[in-house]
């Protein structure tokens, strides 16, 4: 099993402090609404400016998007199994493996580290954009739409799992997915906004 936190007992309720400064310390701080809506508003704009500048058809539109929101779900997959979750064998990936995500296992319930500070999240949105106008053309008006609002989506998801209790719903199935994942075995379940990639790619948890 990879090392993932610090503490043998994890303080589910605590918190950590990352930092002695304290300017740097409230930056790895963020409400988890405010990545959320710089998502939510850069999409929007994206749009907007797809139906201004372009004359790609709402069909294709419609396609981009979806595949745009499809996309981003392998991305989840994939970073928070290779990158999160990677081997700590060295001191640097150690240290950055903890900053990054090991801390979220050790304090799970700490609403304030889900999400990156904002002017991280509006460099990522930045940079997406960057990467997906220079693959795709104008296609990438309504591609990075899609993409964002998987993103919000997972932010929000990951937010409500952590900070609430199962609802008694079809959505209680993240809850527990989720749960496997942090209290029971962090090699499995590491889908957070659907569990559809643990299916494809082997790493659903098994059933007792």
């Amino acid at each position: 099993m990879k090392k993932i936190g610090r503490l043998d007992k994890p303080d589910n309720f605590g918190t950590a402090q990352m930092f002695t400064n304290p300017i740097l310390e409230r930056l790895t701080r963020t409400p988890i609404w405010m990545p959320i809506a710089i998502f939510i508003l850069l999409g929007g704009v994206s749009i907007y400016f797809g139906i201004e500048k372009t004359s790609v058809g709402i069909g294709t539109a419609v396609l981009l998007f979806v595949v745009g929101y499809i996309g981003f779900t392998l991305v989840e997959y994939m970073m928070h199994k290779h990158f999160f979750h990677m081997e700590p064998n060295t001191p640097i990936k150690d240290k950055l493996q903890y900053t990054v995500h090991g801390v979220h296992h050790d304090y799970p319930k700490d609403k304030y580290r889900l999400a990156m500070p904002p002017f991280v999240s509006a460099a990522y949105a930045a940079i997406l954009y960057l990467i997906f106008k220079l693959t795709m053309g104008d296609l990438a008006y309504y591609f990075l739409p899609g993409f964002l609002l998987g993103y919000a989506l997972y932010l929000g998801i990951h937010y409500l799992v952590h900070a609430m209790q199962p609802p008694k719903n079809f959505m209680k199935v993240l809850w527990v997915h989720h749960a496997i994942h942090h209290y029971k075995d962090p090699d499995v379940a590491f889908g957070v906004s659907t569990p559809l990639w643990d299916y494809l790619l082997g790493t659903i948890p098994k059933k007792d």
